[in-house]
C-alpha cells in the first residue's frame, strides 16, 4: 500500500531526468551557436535528432520498438498531421503568390499611395499587410527592407527606425496571419479554430499596432522623400492575398481557403506574363519544398514530445509551474512565459510553440484557459521573443539587408515590446468568467 502511493506521488510529479533530450537539445543548438558566433550554424533538425536519439536510448524499462511505437503514436495525433497538411498548403500558395509578382505589387500598392511625411508608419502598415498576407516574417523582411533601405537614403531618416517599422511590421502578421506557421500550430496544439484565435488575438494586439503608428508617426513627421523609378502595381496580383485573408476571417476551411489562393494565383502569373503555363507546378513544388524543414522537424518534435511525457518530463513540468501559479491568471502567465523562454532557447517561434504546445495544453486544462487564448498567448509571446532575440533570423535578415547590427534595429522594434506589454495588460485586467474590467 505504501509502495503504491508512493508510486502514485511519482506519476503526479514526474520526473526531473525525462527531459534529457530538451536538455541536450538546448546545449548543442545554443553551444553552437555560442562556440561559431552563428546561430544558424547547427540546423535545428540535426540537434532534434540527436535529441530524439537520446529519448530513444533513455529509460531501460521500455524496449526499443515501445519507444518506436510511442513515438510513431505522437506523430500520428490528429492536430499533428493536420499540421504538417497545413504547412505543406501554406508553402504551395506562398510559392505560387511570389512567383506571380504578388508580394512587389503588394509593397509596390502601398508605396504609391504614401504621402512622404507617414513614410515610416507606411513601412510598418504595408510590413503588417504583406505579412499577414504571406504568413511568413522573414519573407515579409526580405521584401520591404531593400525599400526602408531606399526611403532612409532619400529622407536622411535614421535607417534603424525604418528598420525597426519593417521588423514590427513583419511580426503582426507572423503572429495573426491565417498562413503563419506560428498561427498553424498555437492552434493546431490548442485545438481550436483559426478565426476564433484570430478575434481573441488580434483584439490583444491592437492597441499595440496602435501606440506602434503613433509612435513612427511622431519620430517621422517632419521627414519627406521621392521614389524614384516605377512603382507598377496589378491588382489582379494582389487579389489573392486579399481572398486569402477574407476567406479564413470569415471562417472557411484552411485547406479550401489556401488551395483556391493557390489557384488564383496562378491564373494571375500566367494572365500577366509572370510565368508560363509549363512553369505553374514548379513555383507551386518550390513553395512546398520550402516548408520541409517545419513539416520535418514538427515531426520530429512529436516523437520527443511523445517519448518525454512517456518518461514523465511533461507531468514534471506541470507540476512545477502548479506549484508556482495560481487560477485562472496563473495559468495564462504561465502559458506567456512558457512560450518566451523557450523562444528565446530555440530562436525559431515556429519551433517554440510545437515544443511547448502539448505542455501548454495541459496547463490551460487545468487552469480553465479557453483554447484560443491559450493558442493566443503561445502565439504572442513566441513572436515577442522572436522579433527582440538578437540571433533571431527576422532580426539577422534586417541587419543584414540594412548593412546595421541587430543590437541597432532593436531599441526601434516597438511592436514586439508593445505586444507583450499589451497581452501582460490584458491578462490582469480580465476578470474570470470571460469578462474585461472597466
Amino acid at each position: 500500500m505504501i509502495q503504491g502511493d508512493k508510486n502514485m506521488g511519482e506519476d503526479r510529479e514526474g520526473r526531473a531526468a525525462a527531459l534529457l533530450p530538451i536538455l541536450i537539445f538546448l546545449l548543442i543548438f545554443l553551444g553552437s551557436g555560442f562556440i561559431t558566433g552563428d546561430f544558424y550554424s547547427m540546423p535545428a533538425i540535426v540537434a532534434f535528432l540527436i535529441a530524439l536519439l537520446a529519448a530513444l536510448v533513455q529509460n531501460r524499462e521500455l524496449g526499443f520498438s515501445e519507444k518506436i511505437k510511442l513515438a510513431a503514436q505522437g506523430v500520428g495525433d490528429e492536430n499533428i498531421i493536420t499540421m504538417c497538411l497545413i504547412f505543406l498548403a501554406a508553402g504551395a500558395f506562398t510559392g505560387a503568390v511570389k512567383a506571380a509578382g504578388g508580394v512587389d505589387s503588394t509593397v509596390n500598392l502601398g508605396l504609391s499611395i504614401l504621402p512622404s511625411n507617414v513614410a515610416v508608419a507606411g513601412l510598418f502598415l504595408i510590413g503588417c499587410f504583406i505579412s499577414i498576407s504571406m504568413g511568413t516574417s522573414v519573407g515579409t523582411i526580405t521584401a520591404l527592407a531593400p525599400i526602408a533601405v531606399g526611403i532612409s537614403q532619400k529622407t536622411g531618416f535614421s535607417m534603424a527606425v525604418c528598420a525597426g517599422a519593417v521588423v514590427g511590421g513583419a511580426m503582426f502578421g507572423d503572429n495573426l496571419s491565417m498562413i503563419s506557421d506560428t498561427t498553424i500550430a498555437a492552434v493546431k496544439t490548442q485545438g481550436c479554430e483559426m478565426k476564433d484565435k484570430f478575434r481573441e488575438n488580434f483584439l490583444i494586439v491592437l492597441p499595440a499596432a496602435i501606440v506602434t503608428i503613433l509612435l513612427f508617426l511622431v519620430l517621422g513627421k517632419d521627414a519627406s522623400f521621392q521614389i524614384q523609378g516605377s512603382l507598377d502595381y496589378s491588382l489582379l496580383r494582389v487579389m489573392p492575398y486579399l481572398v486569402v485573408l477574407a476567406g479564413a476571417l470569415a471562417g472557411v476551411n484552411v485547406f479550401l481557403v489556401l488551395m483556391t489562393g493557390t489557384v488564383l494565383s496562378l491564373i494571375a502569373g500566367v494572365a500577366t506574363g509572370a510565368f508560363g503555363v509549363g512553369e505553374m507546378f514548379t513555383h507551386v513544388g518550390e513553395g512546398i519544398t520550402g516548408m520541409y524543414d517545419i513539416t520535418v522537424i514538427s515531426v520530429i518534435v512529436a516523437c520527443i514530445v511523445a517519448l518525454v511525457k512517456e518518461y514523465g518530463g511533461i507531468a514534471f513540468i506541470l507540476s512545477f509551474i502548479k506549484k508556482r501559479i495560481n487560477g485562472e491568471r496563473g495559468g495564462e502567465l504561465g502559458i506567456a512565459a512558457l512560450a518566451l523562454l523557450v523562444d528565446m532557447c530555440t530562436a525559431n517561434n515556429t519551433v517554440a510553440i510545437v515544443m511547448a504546445g502539448p505542455i501548454a495544453k495541459e496547463i490551460s486544462a487545468d487552469f480553465g484557459v479557453t483554447p484560443r487564448r491559450s493558442a493566443s498567448l503561445l502565439d504572442m509571446f513566441s513572436s515577442m521573443g522572436q522579433g527582440l532575440i538578437p540571433y533571431g533570423a527576422q532580426l539577422l535578415a534586417a541587419a543584414g539587408l540594412t548593412g546595421l547590427t541587430p543590437f541597432e534595429i532593436i531599441p526601434y522594434c516597438f511592436y514586439p515590446i508593445l505586444m507583450g506589454v499589451s497581452g501582460l495588460i490584458f491578462i490582469f485586467i480580465k476578470k474570470r468568467h470571460g469578462k474585461v474590467l472597466v
